[in-house]
C-alpha cells in the first residue's frame, strides 16, 4: 500500500510537472510538423500545385521588382496582408520560385493557430488531455498539413481568426478591455486578409454589443445605450480599419472604392459569367448552399470528427459550468460556415464538390476554415466524456491514420486535376526555352495567365502586365513596337490581352507559332525587330 501510495504521488507530480512544460512541448511539436510537412511536399512537387498560389507569389514579386515595382502593385481583388507579409523574403529568388516566402507566412500561421486552440480549450476550463486532443485534430489535418506548405492564404486567416475568437473570448469571460482591443487588432488584420474576415467584423460586433446588453439583463435604457455604444466604437473602430483601408486604396488606386467588388477581375464579375453558363447551382437556393458546404466540411475534416465536434458544441451550450459569456463567444467559432453558406446562397462564391456539382473539384478547401472550431469542439466534448476520453482518442487516431495512409486529401485533389488547377506548363515551359536568352518583352494578362508568368522562370521585367501602366497602354496599343510575344487566348474577350491587341492592325505583324488549351503564343515577325523597344525606355513612372 505504501509503495503505491509513492507510485501514485509520483504520477501526480509528473502529470502536473508534464502540464506546466505542455505549451512548449506543443509548439516545439507543432514547429517540427510544419517544416517536415513543407519540406515533404516541396520535394514532392505539391508545393506550388495550385495556380492561385503562384498568383500570390507573383504579387508579392511585383512590389519589388518589374517595369513598374511598388506597393501599387498589391492590386485591388485579394486583400493585401498575405502578401505585404512576403514582402522581405520574396526579392530572394529561390524564396520566391520555391513559394517559400508565401509558405513560411502560411508554416508561422499553422503554429499559431495550433497554439490558440490549445489557449482556447485552456480558457475554457479543459484540461491537458481534451486539449491535446483539440490540438491533435487539428495539427493532424492532412488538408490542414498541405495548406501550410503552400503560398495560399487559407492559414494566415485560420491564424487571424481565431486570435480575435479568442480575445473575444477571454473579453466575455473576464470583462478586460485589453482583451476587447486586442480582439478587434486581430479581427481588423483578418479583414485585410480574406473576406471572411468582413463577416467576422460584422458578427464579432453583433457579439460585443449582445454581451454588453446581456451583462444589464437585457433592460433598455438610455445609460445602457449608452454602454452598449461605447463598447461597439471601440471595438469597431480598430476592427473595421483595415475595411476602411481597403475602400480607400481602391479609390485612391483605381478611382473607385468598390472596385474590389465590382471591377472587371472582382469575384462578382467571374460569379456573373459563371451564372449566365448556368453552373452557380447554389445562387438563391439555401438547401444545396449548405450541402455543398458540408459536403467541403467534411471532405476536410472526416465525418466521424465532424459530428464528434457537432456534439462538442451542443454540449458546450448545455454544459452549466460554462459561464454564459463564453458560450456567446463560441458562437462566432461557427463564423466560417456560416458566411459560406451566405456567400454561396447569394452568388458571391462557387464550389464545386465532385459527385454533386459535375465531375471536378473547385475551392473545396473552404472547407478547412471550420477546423480549429472542430478542434476546439471536440476537444471541449473529450474532455467532458472522461469514461470515453480513450476510445474516442483510438477512434480519432485510427481515423487519422487512415487519413494518412490512404492519401485522404481533398485539397491536393482539388490543386492537381481540380478547377484551381490548369496545366500552364506547356506555354511556360516553351516561354522558359524560347525567350529567356533573347531581347524583347512579353505582353501578357496576368490576370489571366499569372501562373504562366511564375512557373515560366523569368524575371517579373520581362513582362507587360496590366500592373505597368504606360508600358500596358502603349504595348495594347501598338504591340509592334513593345512585344516580341505576346500569350493570350485568341477570339476570347475574358482575356484583356486579347481584347485590347485583337482590335489593332498590328496583330498582323505577329505569327501564331503555337496554340495550347490554356493560352496561344504570337510571336513578332522577324522583319519588324529592328523597331522593337527592347528597354525600359519611358523610366519611372508615377
Amino acid at each position: 500500500m505504501f509503495n503505491l501510495s509513492i507510485n501514485i504521488n509520483f504520477l501526480n507530480r509528473f502529470v502536473k510537472r508534464l502540464e506546466k512544460s505542455a505549451l512548449a512541448i506543443v509548439i516545439y511539436l507543432l514547429i517540427l510538423i510544419s517544416v517536415g510537412a513543407f519540406l515533404y511536399y516541396y520535394f514532392n512537387g505539391l508545393g506550388l500545385a495550385y495556380n492561385d498560389a503562384r498568383s500570390h507569389l507573383d504579387i508579392g514579386r511585383r512590389v519589388v521588382e518589374g517595369l513598374k515595382p511598388g506597393a501599387a502593385q498589391l492590386g485591388s481583388v485579394w486583400l493585401p496582408l498575405p502578401h505585404i507579409l512576403m514582402v522581405p523574403t520574396i526579392w530572394n529568388d529561390f524564396m520566391w520560385h520555391s513559394g517559400l516566402a508565401g509558405a513560411i507566412v502560411s508554416m508561422i500561421s499553422f503554429v499559431a493557430t495550433g497554439v490558440l486552440v490549445y489557449k482556447f480549450l485552456e480558457k475554457i476550463g479543459v484540461g491537458i488531455f481534451g486539449r491535446i486532443i483539440g490540438v491533435l485534430i487539428f495539427a493532424a489535418n492532412i488538408n490542414i498539413l498541405y495548406l501550410q506548405s503552400t503560398a495560399m492564404t487559407e492559414l494566415l486567416l485560420l491564424a487571424v481568426m481565431t486570435a480575435g475568437v479568442y480575445e473575444l473570448m477571454l473579453w466575455h469571460k473576464n470583462g478586460n478591455v485589453l482583451n476587447l482591443i486586442k480582439a478587434a487588432f486581430w479581427v481588423m488584420l483578418s479583414t485585410l486578409t480574406r473576406y471572411d474576415g468582413w463577416f467576422l467584423f460584422v458578427f464579432t460586433s453583433g457579439l460585443v454589443v449582445l454581451n454588453v446588453w446581456r451583462k444589464e439583463n437585457f433592460k433598455f435604457s438610455w445609460r445602457n445605450l449608452t454602454k452598449m455604444e461605447g463598447a461597439y466604437i471601440l471595438f469597431a473602430t480598430l476592427a473595421a480599419f483595415g475595411v476602411f483601408l481597403w475602400l480607400l486604396w481602391n479609390l485612391l488606386i483605381f478611382k473607385d472604392p468598390l472596385y474590389f467588388a465590382f471591377g472587371p477581375y472582382s469575384a462578382h464579375t467571374q460569379q456573373d459569367q459563371l451564372d449566365a453558363a448556368g453552373i452557380l447551382s447554389t445562387k438563391g437556393n439555401i438547401v444545396l448552399s449548405v450541402k455543398h458546404y458540408m459536403y467541403a466540411l467534411v471532405y476536410n475534416s472526416n465525418l466521424f470528427i465532424s459530428v464528434l465536434a457537432f456534439f462538442g458544441a451542443v454540449y458546450l451550450w448545455l454544459d452549466k459550468k460554462v459561464s454564459t459569456g463564453i458560450k456567446l463567444a463560441s458562437t462566432a467559432l461557427t463564423v466560417p460556415l456560416l458566411f459560406n453558406v451566405i456567400a454561396l446562397y447569394f452568388g458571391h462564391s462557387v464550389l464545386f464538390i465532385q459527385g454533386i456539382s459535375g465531375n471536378t473539384w473547385f475551392n473545396v478547401r473552404y472547407g478547412v476554415m471550420m477546423v480549429p472550431s472542430i478542434a476546439i469542439f471536440t476537444g471541449f466534448l473529450v474532455d467532458r466524456l472522461k469514461d470515453f476520453r480513450y476510445v474516442l482518442l483510438g477512434l480519432i487516431l485510427l481515423v487519422i491514420t487512415i487519413q494518412f495512409t490512404s492519401y485522404d486529401a481533398v485539397t491536393i485533389d482539388d490543386a492537381r486535376v481540380g478547377s484551381s488547377q490548369k496545366n500552364v506548363s506547356e506555354v511556360s515551359g516553351w516561354l522558359g526555352r524560347n525567350a529567356a536568352d533573347k531581347e524583347g518583352y512579353i505582353l501578357i494578362s496576368a490576370a489571366s495567365h499569372d501562373a504562366i508568368i511564375f512557373s515560366s522562370g523569368l524575371p517579373m521585367s520581362k513582362f507587360i502586365h496590366e500592373g505597368t501602366g504606360r508600358y500596358w497602354e502603349s504595348a495594347t496599343t501598338n504591340p509592334e513596337r513593345w512585344a516580341r510575344w505576346i500569350i493570350m487566348r485568341s477570339y476570347d474577350d475574358n482575356d484583356q490581352t486579347w481584347r485590347a491587341v485583337s482590335k489593332t492592325p498590328d496583330l498582323n505583324g505577329y505569327n501564331l507559332i503555337e496554340k495550347y488549351p490554356f493560352a496561344d503564343i504570337y510571336e513578332l515577325r522577324g522583319e519588324f525587330l529592328p523597331s522593337l523597344n527592347t528597354k525600359p525606355v519611358l523610366g519611372k513612372q508615377r
